[in-house]
């Protein structure tokens, strides 16, 4: 069989055969939503001319600069982003984007905010991963003030402007990781609570999230304070060693944030109850053998495909609407994962 022609792919598309013609020749007269539903045609069918077609329909498609924020390159969290994000980026299919992403080493508010600033200057629109902090919000503020939007990713940030926000419910997170201790453990008693840092908004709402549930079903539960890791795998190591040595009746831990491979290694060496339960956060190598050899009894992770999709949708949807339209919001849903489905 032949190949469909420009009369067969005009046909099949509902459009003209001078509107085909159109779009092959990269005449600017036809619409963006025209030329995109005449390209799907063209792959659906097997077009002839698909290579020519897809070269014109790219070189018509608007061009977004949009800059991502991340942190600590080397933490496999953030450098799985990183690739999912580039990934969707490449991959976007009504436009061209202009990526840059860049990660932050220093986490120290005054640096986080120059990089915010830095990145809004060289960018239509961004999207960052911090810690809440006034001299932050300032930093946003001052984007937003030059016209740049800002979106939130992982943790919500508030500032005087509208931030819009891709991330999970955290609050659901908080309670699903309480419902798995209440369900599992089977004699009540302490549990630990690690947090990267407290200025993490999305890591406060886990655990106001943990301890709403565990006051309406089970408060024969006692949660320890939360401990801080900053981040550090050598940190919270430290912090689960001297929480086991302390409480000895410690029935699970609850790991919120960052740190958990020190929290794992901490875990493995020390003995514990035989109900023990520990919950942690993000699937990658580590955490998988956890789960397997039992170390760990629950991940809940972002999905990483849709979550890095909806960052760039939503960097260009707040640049497109304007500031006019307020903050954008992004709730995902959460995946989790047990020994039994890894």
């Amino acid at each position: 069989m032949k190949r469909p022609t420009i009369p067969d792919l005009a046909e099949a598309a509902g459009v003209s055969v001078s509107t085909v013609n159109r779009i092959i020749n990269g005449a600017q007269n036809v619409r963006e939503s025209t030329r995109e539903s005449v390209l799907r045609t063209a792959e659906e069918i097997g077009f002839y001319g698909l290579g020519a077609m897809t070269q014109s329909v790219m070189a018509q498609r608007k061009t977004y600069h949009l800059g991502v924020l991340l942190q600590q390159s080397g933490r496999t969290f953030y450098d799985e982003l990183g690739k999912a994000i580039r990934s969707a980026a490449e991959m976007h299919p009504n436009c061209r984007i202009k990526l840059t992403l860049e990660f932050v080493s220093n986490l120290s508010p005054e640096n986080v905010a120059q990089q915010i600033i830095s990145l809004g200057e060289r960018c239509e629109s961004i999207a960052v991963v911090a810690a809440q902090h006034p001299i932050v919000a300032n930093a946003i503020d001052t984007v937003l003030d030059n016209g740049v939007p800002v979106a939130a990713l992982i943790g919500p940030l508030s500032a005087r402007g509208n931030v819009s926000f891709v991330g999970l419910d955290n609050w659901k997170i908080g309670r699903t990781a309480a419902w798995a201790f209440d369900k599992m453990v089977r004699n009540p008693g302490k549990i630990g609570i690690l947090v990267g840092n407290h200025r993490f908004r999305n890591q406060e709402m886990n655990e106001s999230g943990f301890r709403s549930y565990m006051r309406e079903y089970n408060p024969n539960f006692t949660l320890l304070e939360p401990q801080a890791t900053y981040e550090s795998a050598a940190a919270a190591r430290d912090i689960v060693e001297q929480m086991l040595r302390d409480h000895p009746d410690l029935c699970g831990l609850f790991i919120s944030g960052g740190g958990i491979t020190g929290a794992i290694g901490a875990l493995r060496d020390n003995p514990r109850r035989d109900d023990f339960v520990a919950v942690g956060y993000e699937l990658f190598d580590v955490t998988r053998s956890a789960l397997a050899d039992g170390t760990l009894t629950m991940l809940i992770a972002h999905p990483m495909e849709a979550f890095a999709r909806e960052a760039i949708a939503t960097m260009i949807k707040s640049k497109v609407l304007g500031p006019g339209a307020g903050a954008q919001r992004v709730a995902l849903g959460f995946d989790i994962f047990t020994p039994e489905n890894i």
